[in-house]
């Protein structure tokens, strides 16, 4: 039988969609967990950090900006993380350096759930927490760009979106997740010992599910697209050469005695600001729906409703958006990226002036709805990103480039979104949130309109 006989080739095909399926969940499971640990502190900053690292005399609504900047923290962080990270990924390669960021970010998350709070230590807590989330920032920062080019590097040029959805899918499963923690330790304890301690059992689970991560991650192969360009580099040394050409011909040439940042600002400066601009309404609107609707529903001043009510909504709303992103992802791979980014945005910004009036009710299921409807908008945008953002790069600094249109898109959308949205309430009114994230989307649409289309794209060649 010849080696390329029918069977061989079915042989071939099954042998490659196993080790797709293989690489897809491994890239879930990776940043289910990473998210996991960014979110808790998010949930964490609008439940127990206001009373836990802030002083008892200052009031409850300074309280909660003042712990929501701590939150604001970690994306400051994003972009160096995003600059380190890339450095290395681009150059030693996509596994081993989300590995170091899973170590870093599961060290750091664990840390915070030891920390002694303001009545122990004084000042010197907050303080503590500040470093902690600037460390869990600088993983995250170097997370994303691993874990998203795992899976679309190693996925075919048709299927490239709904592949990369699994990594995208680890955002909302990481909420899911954090709240789902927050919820069952808050059921199992009064208020007074789920404030005192329990709230730490969250951030100290992350020891076990770091461990069981790093046995995922350290068991699965380089990208070949990584490997095709490591073999080009020993090629080239063998035959004198400088450097290969890069696979996208109209940025000229990669220097490889050059830092692949340095060469991601140099030759994709205009991709890399619109990748930013076009990841903004995704972040201002996640962060409002995670965070701030949370306090917004259970805050004195806002509903005053039940923890249980606005976890368990926000919940129920993460997984909507899981199975929206991959719809979102697929539907990509047959009709384009822009259209699907574009759709969602828009979409978005009319639903951003329906989402408080259902909060509002204080009805259970119309606050699912308002939240759902916004992350479901946002997923018609996430899904796809992944990989938009790997075509819009070549691969000897895709790395370097997707990692700080993500990241600089991170900080200017999401960093002080939760921080900007209290003020926004307690000075404007509640409908300038809805102002506030419509003007995000504005941002967002421009960016992509922009951009060219990618999907399809040969990211190997």
């Amino acid at each position: 039988m010849s080696a390329d006989s029918p069977s061989s080739q079915e042989t071939t095909e099954e042998h490659n969609e196993k080790n797709m399926r293989k690489v897809a969940g491994t890239a879930l499971a990776g940043t289910s967990i990473e998210w996991y640990d960014f979110f808790i502190y998010g949930t964490a900053a609008a439940l127990v950090f206001p009373t836990a690292f802030f002083p008892e005399d200052m009031p409850a609504m300074v309280a909660l900006i003042a712990s929501f900047s701590t939150f604001a923290v970690g994306f400051i962080a994003r972009p160096l993380g995003g600059v380190i990270f890339g450095h290395y990924g681009d150059r030693v390669g996509r596994k081993k350096t989300l590995v170091v960021a899973l170590l870093i970010m599961g060290g750091g998350t664990t840390l915070i759930g030891l920390l002694p709070t303001y009545e122990t230590i004084g000042v010197l807590a907050p303080l503590a927490l500040v470093f902690l989330r600037f460390v869990q920032g600088l993983a995250i920062g170097g997370q994303w760009g691993g874990a998203m080019l795992l899976v679309t590097e190693s996925a075919p040029n048709d299927r490239r979106g709904f592949y990369g959805a699994f990594a995208q899918a680890g955002a909302p499963a990481g909420v899911i997740l954090a709240n789902l923690a927050f919820l069952v330790i808050g059921a199992t304890m009064s208020d007074e010992s789920f404030l005192s301690w329990g709230w730490r059992v969250p951030f100290l689970a992350s020891v076990v599910l770091i461990g069981i991560s790093m046995y995922v991650q350290l068991n699965l192969e380089e990208t070949p697209a990584f490997k095709e360009l490591e073999e080009a580099k020993l090629e080239n040394q063998a035959e004198g050469r400088a450097s290969a050409q890069t696979d996208t011909a109209d940025v000229g040439q990669v220097d490889p005695n050059r830092s692949p940042v340095l060469e991601a600002l140099r030759l994709y400066p205009g991709r890399i600001a619109l990748a930013s601009g076009a990841f903004i309404s995704i972040q201002v609107t996640f962060y409002i729906l995670i965070a701030f609707v949370i306090a917004y529903g259970t805050n004195e001043e806002g509903l005053g409703l039940p923890r249980s009510t606005m976890l368990s909504a926000v919940l129920i709303a993460s997984v909507i958006q899981v199975i929206v992103q991959f719809y979102a992802a697929s539907w990509s791979d047959r009709h384009g990226r822009r259209g699907v980014y574009l759709a969602g945005a828009g979409l978005l910004a009319f639903w951003s002036f329906a989402l408080f009036p259902l909060i509002d009710t204080g009805n259970f299921l119309l606050i699912i709805v308002g939240i759902a409807g916004g992350l479901s908008f946002l997923a018609m945008q996430y899904g796809p990103q992944a990989a938009f953002y790997t075509e819009l790069f070549s691969t000897q600094v895709r790395y370097s480039g997707a990692s700080l249109g993500y990241q600089i898109g991170a900080i200017l959308g999401g960093a002080f979104a939760p921080s900007i949205a209290v003020l926004l309430w307690k000075e404007f009114g509640i409908i300038y949130v809805s102002v506030y994230i419509t003007l995000a989307c504005l941002i967002t649409i421009g960016s992509v309109l922009m951009l060219t289309e990618t999907s399809g794209t040969d990211i190997h060649g």
